[in-house]
């Protein structure tokens, strides 16, 4: 069973989870600016108010994109990693694989 093509594919999922909670988190921080500044909450407005179930959603899913960013900055020493780069295998690494199996 080949292990490294597994990690790379579930590394891939986690990273695009971090990537569309990272866009979605600055979406709610530009929002709290508008707040804070303009005194107008762009999401109820554009859903009616914030009382709606639309508006709710979008404030829970700001919330838990937090969440998967804290958790992010967590497991990697306080960096928010977006990108990594992929670990190419080496020659005596390819041995040692093709000898296991």
């Amino acid at each position: 069973m080949n292990t490294t093509a597994k990690y790379s594919q579930n590394n891939d999922k986690g990273q695009i989870m971090v990537i569309i909670s990272f866009i979605v988190l600055i979406a709610g921080g530009l929002n709290w600016m508008s707040i804070g500044l303009l005194q107008y909450d762009f999401i109820a407005g554009f859903f009616g108010t914030q009382a709606s179930i639309f508006s709710r959603l979008i404030y829970i899913a700001i919330g838990v994109a937090t969440f998967i960013i804290i958790f992010n900055m967590l497991k990697n020493k306080g960096k928010v990693v977006l990108f990594t780069r992929k670990k190419q295998k080496t020659q005596d690494e390819s041995v040692i694989l093709e000898d296991n199996n």
